[in-house]
């Protein structure tokens, strides 16, 4: 689909405003961009592109793909104290407002709205300019009652300031319900990752990765990739693993973060344990964890496409989308994920994977069922299902709500 082809002679002014490169946004922009007049303003500044240290994964991180290409952008001054888009002070952009100005934009796209500037935006062109949103928060965690009160007049308030906001999945689109927006003011825009290159295939390099964690033939592999962080609760993963029993299985958790240390120490203690009880067969079980540091975008199809099944067991807070999920399924494998994970609705069902319900259901038989289960045809079904979920599809959408009406 494309708009300009179809006649449109002036190509409208789009500014977006998001913190840093992102490789889940930035091929969405090169397509946007060869279909409007773009521009994305980065208010983390230009440190924001730099290498830089992710606290979830604790260490200096550098995106190893291409970010800033095939579209225009400019990095804003960023006075903040302490820059960074892990708190509200961390975007401080003084002249933000007159950047804006100076491209006159006819709609403004913001990324989020939990920062100095992108709130300042959105109460300074409220009325001058269509202010769109994007944000993929959801409904799905358990709040005391005086939090979900004061949550509601807050963002209430916020999303007031917004003429349209667009959703990533049906718990996204809720959430916005809950707080103001109406249905006209909503628009569908699917959470996207780069499925061609999470698809493509990497079977040398699958085998050399097996063949290196000493995986046989007829073995399988449950995939943790992520954060190794509280909220994704690979420590839960771990326990019902150990409790499984499963000699043939084995487990690999890809990533660094606050817990790292506290699941390999709690790998040797097992370990300790069943040697001291002369257990042959348990005290193996060593050799069938696994841990891998983070892996850069280039190498992580090679590490999906290894696994049988992708698990995703976060008890959450704010586990709000799961993209690790979209990337696992391009690479055509099963899932298995909390209910508390923001795609459980929209991406799984019993054809491409299991969830188990956090306040009513185990993990342990939700796993035990899954392995019992035929992986290679759910892999096939993620496959297929998450073909629509693309990043064309999605600046397709935005491209659609520029133009309409001209």
């Amino acid at each position: 689909m494309c708009f300009i082809r179809q006649g449109f002679e002036h190509l409208k002014k789009l500014a977006i405003i998001i913190t840093h490169p992102i490789q889940y946004y930035a091929p969405v922009f090169k397509l946007l961009a060869a279909q409007c007049n773009l521009k994305v303003f980065y208010t983390w500044g230009l440190e924001g592109a730099e290498a830089k240290v992710d606290k979830g994964f604790n260490q200096k991180i550098i995106w190893d793909i291409p970010l800033l290409e095939g579209y225009e952008y400019a990095f804003l001054e960023n006075t903040a104290r302490e820059k960074g888009s892990h708190h509200f002070m961390g975007i401080k952009n003084p002249s933000i407002i007159q950047n804006i100005n100076s491209f006159n934009p006819e709609i403004i796209l913001i990324y989020g709205w939990a920062y100095q500037s992108h709130l300042k935006v959105l109460r300074y062109f409220k009325g001058k300019i269509p202010i769109w949103f994007r944000g993929d928060s959801h409904l799905l965690d358990s709040k005391p009652l005086w939090k979900k009160l004061a949550r509601k007049s807050l963002l209430t308030w916020i999303y007031s300031y917004i003429d349209k906001a667009f959703y990533v999945g049906k718990a996204n689109k809720d959430y916005f319900e809950e707080f103001g927006l109406k249905e006209n003011q909503l628009v569908f825009a699917p959470h996207a990752v780069d499925n061609e290159r999470f698809s493509e295939d990497r079977t040398g390099e699958v085998n050399l990765l097996r063949q290196n964690l000493k995986i046989g033939i007829g073995e399988m592999l449950i995939l943790f990739a992520g954060k190794l962080e509280r909220k994704k609760s690979p420590e839960l993963l771990l326990q019902t693993f150990l409790e499984l029993k499963m000699d043939h299985v084995h487990l690999l958790f890809v990533g660094n973060g606050e817990v790292e240390e506290s699941l390999k120490g709690a790998v040797e203690s097992f370990a300790y344990a069943q040697d001291d009880t002369n257990n042959e067969k348990d005290s193996s079980i060593k050799n069938r964890i696994h841990f891998m540091n983070f892996q850069n975008q280039s190498y992580m199809p090679v590490v999906y496409q290894a696994c049988d099944l992708f698990c995703l067991p976060s008890q959450g807070p704010n586990e709000t989308w799961g993209l690790a999920v979209n990337e696992a399924m391009a690479a055509g494998k099963a899932i298995l994920v909390s209910d508390k994970v923001g795609c459980n609705l929209d991406l799984i069902d019993q054809n491409s994977g299991l969830i188990f319900k956090t306040e009513s259901e185990t993990i342990y038989d939700n796993l035990r069922k899954a392995l019992q289960a035929d992986l290679g045809k759910m892999g096939k079904s993620s496959y297929q299902k998450i073909q629509k979920w693309n990043f064309q599809v999605q600046a397709n959408t935005f491209i659609h709500e520029l133009y309409k009406g001209n």
